[in-house]
């Protein structure tokens, strides 16, 4: 038994108005054009004046109340009521629907080869044409289609990228300005031309280096002498001050019993910079099982990642390296579960996994981190859109909670 050839969408189905003219080549003729958007007829309707239009273009231009048939006007065969269009006065006309169909279509796009009927072109080719050219959603710049990938990793101004030092993702065009603050950036010693010191550790680097020297803080006014150890525990005491504010910081967030929850304000405009690309992703501080336990922390896109992405928000638990790893069981296997909070304390979203234990993200990090596992699909963003008790004063709370039975 033959399998049945797929129809395109129903009347009722159709949102796209005509098919371009140039599909035909040279061979277009009026009967196959629609009278409003002046295309080649998509899934034509016949108004009762005898004027033909795509289903869309009906459909759009009765929406807000019956309208003169500019046809008939611009033909002087106007005819009240006949050549007025409303709901319901028009039927679709299936014969002018298989003609135009059945018509041999060639693809509008420069290089593209492709031929075929009409028909073909709408179920096969229409949106999927590797040629087309489409804006690039991030820097607006028009490329092909198959060049999407390459754009958006190589090319794009707007792309972001993962910090191959501290795995943070930034904006590339923020490169230098991200270079500058890295707390990983590798730096070389002035002193005994050591490299690759993490800026986080070049501080206390210095303060015991034995050939690095600063100049006395008299040097403005005529002292040459260099000073050592106290000279230079003075000069650096604001950036010792920012870093131990900074490790405070951190430590406040750090919970030691695998239950942690994760605050996050200014959700509206940490959202925007997400759908914009400046800012898809963002991790969560660390936290652990225990004092000597499992290191972790979470990722957020707040406009969605991989099969979620522009529909849903997605949320990933990643396994840190930590300085207790080699006491702990690897691969981990502890059960998480994952919760968006109602803040009236009524209906949280949760989603709950155990570890793939043949899966990477689950080994002995052998990084600073391992791939994010998660829930691409965590949460609707329309749930986030309407009204709802999620967001309030513009904050969120993400809380994870990790199953400690068997540590």
């Amino acid at each position: 038994m033959a399998t049945q050839e797929p129809s395109p969408p129903s009347s009722m189905e159709s949102n796209k108005p005509g098919f371009p003219k140039k599909i035909l080549g040279n061979k277009l003729e009026d009967k196959h054009l629609c009278n409003c958007c002046h295309n080649i007829l998509r899934r034509p309707f016949q108004a009762q004046c005898g004027h033909r239009f795509c289903s869309y273009c009906f459909n759009r231009t009765v929406s807000n109340g019956p309208q003169k048939c500019n046809a008939c006007i611009k033909e002087d065969i106007f005819e009240d009521p006949t050549s007025i269009l409303k709901q319901g006065c028009a039927f679709p006309d299936n014969a002018v629907r298989r003609e135009v169909e059945n018509l041999s279509a060639v693809c509008i796009n420069e290089s593209c080869t492709w031929k075929g009927s009409i028909k073909e072109y709408e179920l096969n080719h229409e949106g999927k044409c590797e040629f087309m050219i489409i804006p690039c959603p991030s820097c607006k710049e028009r490329i092909r289609f198959n060049e999407q990938e390459r754009h958006n990793e190589r090319e794009c101004p707007e792309r972001t990228l993962n910090c191959k030092y501290c795995k943070e993702p930034f904006h590339f065009k923020n490169i230098k300005a991200h270079d500058e603050i890295c707390p990983k950036y590798p730096m070389i010693c002035e002193g005994c031309a050591k490299k690759k010191i993490p800026r986080e550790k070049y501080v206390d680097h210095i303060k015991f280096c034995s050939k690095f020297r600063t100049p006395c803080r008299f040097h403005v006014v005529g002292c040459d002498m260099s000073v050592r150890q106290l000279e230079r525990t003075v000069g650096l005491k604001d950036l010792t001050v920012a870093e131990m504010e900074g490790r405070l910081r951190e430590m406040s967030a750090t919970t030691f019993d695998g239950i942690f929850v994760w605050r996050i304000s200014d959700f509206a405009k940490k959202r925007q910079d997400a759908i914009a690309g400046r800012a898809p992703a963002m991790f969560s501080p660390a936290f652990y099982t225990s004092k000597y336990g499992y290191k972790m922390c979470l990722r957020i896109y707040l406009n969605g990642d991989g099969t979620g992405r522009g529909s849903h928000l997605s949320l990933f638990f990643v396994v840190m390296r930590g300085l207790s790893d080699a006491l702990l069981k690897w691969p981990f296997n502890q059960k998480v579960t994952l919760m968006l909070l109602d803040q009236s304390n009524r209906e949280h979203i949760i989603d709950a996994f155990r570890p793939d234990v043949t899966s990477s993200s689950f080994q002995r990090p052998v990084s600073e981190m391992n791939i994010a596992s998660g829930c691409p699909l965590f949460c609707p963003l329309s749930k986030l859109d309407a009204k709802n008790s999620y967001i309030r004063d513009d904050t969120i709370f993400i809380k994870a909670i990790v199953d400690l039975t068997g540590l």
